[in-house]
Formats: structure tokens, sequence, C-alpha cells
């Protein structure tokens, strides 16, 4: 049992210090929420698919930002899609850069689009990275044989 109580003790010191560092918000908590018996995989599910969309959005936008004629409105949909799809896992770096990358959209800013355009691919790719320790070590926890400590 001693393996379980450090992997939960560890799950908790991660999961705080992700809400602390603004990785994640209470959105990621009502996802957890909704995970039970019937639907064990579902936080893993909505998270693969949020990994899945966004590697699509950011090749999306940079083959935008790189056409001859850049079309704003059309960058600016796939910001505004990717602001949604990250609010929805509770990925708040990412959402957070959204929002200001849409301002550069508004302005037609083509350099504040692509710096923004690097932004929001780097906490991204940081909130995917800890968004994997996160569900593996709530694997981890679940095949020793313990419960994953609830989100309060």
């Amino acid at each position: 049992m001693e393996i379980v109580g450090q992997l939960q003790k560890q799950y908790v010191d991660f999961i705080t210090s992700l809400f602390r560092e603004a990785y994640l918000d209470d959105q990621y908590v009502q996802l957890q929420k909704l995970q039970d018996d019937s639907n064990p995989e579902f936080v893993v599910e909505v998270v693969s698919i949020f990994f899945e969309d966004s590697e699509k959005l950011l090749n999306d936008l940079a083959s935008s930002l790189q056409q001859q004629v850049v079309d704003f409105k059309k960058v600016d949909g796939y910001v505004h899609q990717f602001k949604g799809s990250s609010s929805s896992v509770g990925a708040q770096r990412v959402k957070n850069a959204c929002v200001d990358f849409k301002n550069f959209c508004e302005e037609k800013n083509l350099d504040g689009c692509l710096r923004f355009l690097n932004l929001v691919k780097q906490e991204f790719y940081l909130v995917k990275n800890k968004l994997e320790t996160l569900l593996r070590l709530e694997q981890q926890i679940l095949q020793a044989g313990g419960m994953v400590p609830p989100l309060e």
C-alpha cells in the first residue's frame, strides 16, 4: 500500500502545482467530476481529442499565416476554435494566449500573429506534456490498486 500513498501524494503535489502555475483552471476539475464508473476514461478521451484538435489547429494556423495574402478572418476563426477547446479542458495559459492572439488578428498584425502562434504553440506543448504526466500518474495509482484523489 506504500506505493499507492506515494503516488497519490505525487499526484496531489503535481496537480496543485499545475493550478498554482495556471496551466489548469477549474474547468479541469469540472471535467473530472463528469468522470465516473460508467465512463472511467472520460478525461483521457476529452484530453486526447484536445491534443488531436490542437495539433491540427496549430498546423492550420501556421499554413494560414504563411500565405502570400493572409486571411485574418480565417486565422481568427482558428484561434477562436483553439481558445474554445483549450477552455473546455481547462488549459488556462493556452486560452489566455489565444485571447491576445485574437487581438492581433483583429488588428491584422502579421508580426503579432506570428509571435503569438509561437507562444500558443509553446504553451500548448507545455500543457500537453503536463497533462500526459498527470494522466500517467492517475494510471499508475489505479494499476497499483489505489484511488485517484478527488480534486476540490
